[in-house]
């Protein structure tokens, strides 16, 4: 498909326009395996969240339209400012409109605040630069006492409905219980810094050889960086087949009522018999707990960093789940950057192996270059000889 080239904003007359098929989805991180260049995707996320602006931003679009308000001032969210500073055109609260009038793959247009179809405007938003990204994440910072306190009131009404997240027992295989007892377990969600993380984990992964989980999209982290995941935990919503596959266990997340979309998801990919876990509360979170249930000696978090912000991007549910996993689980919980600056970096046998072949062909060459030097280690395995008797 021909693509249109940006025009540069600023300049006066010019406005922005791109050419591109576009992708619908009510769930942002469902269709980002479907994105490149020449998509545009067409979302409906309210307060987009940071780690989906990352994930848009490195699938390479050039516009995202958005049918809902990217930001609506109640909290600082990131995702915003971070689009329209990777240079990604904004086209901000369109309305149902959008989705009603555009199917999957159709040829748009995005002009300037404008989604087109062989010239006909098909609907409308406001165009939201980094200007008035950062402006409004300045005026959201002020409101943030009132989103803590609807965090806090959420928390409470979470904490009675779903009470069984903190006292009750999860259905783990025997199996799976067995292989995590007494050990180390990392949790790598595809979240918040998870690549930086997995890469100072580097000599703890070689020397603990933990029990590694992986949630979700996760197990898609973990191949990126050669690395295979013991189990894949989730509602399986975002990992990729190959991912799935090249697991030694995959276990579904279901809903406490007995549902579990993602076990077609597991089927598709070409796995069977694989269990379900009831569980209330988010996958990361009850991947956390399934640990601290088997227990576990330690559990490392790679990718879910809990923050002011992060907190409140996981939305009233999320927010409240997460809370109360940390509550339950304690400090048996530790942060994967908090590892790598605690455990030491350690030589390998092999890199020590090769210090030693190093060194000692310096000495050789340095013997060979001079007499003395010669006769001196020669006199001293004479000496060694006489000692040992040979």
């Amino acid at each position: 498909m021909t693509r249109l080239s940006r025009i540069v904003r600023g300049t006066r007359g010019e406005e922005f326009r791109l050419l591109g098929r576009a992708v619908l989805g009510r769930k942002t991180k469902e269709i980002v395996p479907r994105l490149d260049p020449s998509s545009i995707p067409i979302i409906d996320h309210e307060n987009l969240d940071r780690v989906t602006a990352e994930t848009l931003v490195e699938s390479g679009v050039g516009a995202v339209v958005n049918a809902r308000r990217s930001t609506t001032g109640s909290y600082p969210n990131l995702g915003p400012v971070i689009l329209a500073r990777a240079g990604v055109h904004i086209v901000d609260g369109t309305g149902e409109a959008v989705f009603e009038r555009v199917r999957m793959g159709d040829e748009i247009e995005v002009v300037g605040d404008g989604v087109y179809r062989d010239g006909v405007l098909l609907a409308s938003g406001e165009h939201l630069d980094f200007e008035g990204a950062e402006r409004r994440l300045r005026e959201s910072r002020e409101a943030v006492g009132a989103a803590l306190e609807s965090f806090a009131q959420n928390t409470v009404e979470f904490m009675r409905r779903e009470k069984e997240l903190l006292f009750s027992t999860l259905e783990v295989p025997p199996e799976i219980s067995r292989r995590i007892r007494g050990r180390h377990v990392l949790v790598v969600v595809r979240g918040y810094d998870y690549r930086e993380d997995l890469a100072t984990l580097g000599s703890y992964l070689r020397d603990v050889k933990p029990f590694i989980i992986a949630v979700d999209g996760g197990a898609d982290a973990l191949l990126e960086t050669g690395r295979r995941p013991d189990l894949v935990f989730g509602d399986m919503d975002s990992v990729s087949s190959g991912a799935l596959r090249a697991a030694d266990r995959v276990l579904v997340h279901g809903y406490t009522g007995g549902e579990a979309p993602g076990l077609a998801r597991v089927r598709e990919a070409g796995i069977v018999g694989a269990p379900v876990l009831p569980a209330p509360g988010l996958s990361e979170d009850v991947a956390i707990l399934l640990a601290e249930q088997c227990e576990a000696e330690l559990i490392v978090a790679v990718g879910t960093h809990v923050g002011l912000t992060e907190f409140l991007d996981k939305g009233r549910r999320g927010a409240s789940s997460t809370f109360l996993t940390r509550l339950r689980v304690g400090p048996k919980l530790v942060d994967a950057k908090g590892v790598s600056k605690l455990y030491p970096t350690r030589l390998s046998v092999a890199h020590l192996v090769g210090l030693v072949a190093a060194g000692l062909v310096a000495v050789s060459a340095v013997a060979a270059s001079s007499q003395v030097v010669a006769d001196i280690f020669r006199l001293l395995a004479l000496k060694l000889r006489l000692i040992l008797g040979i």
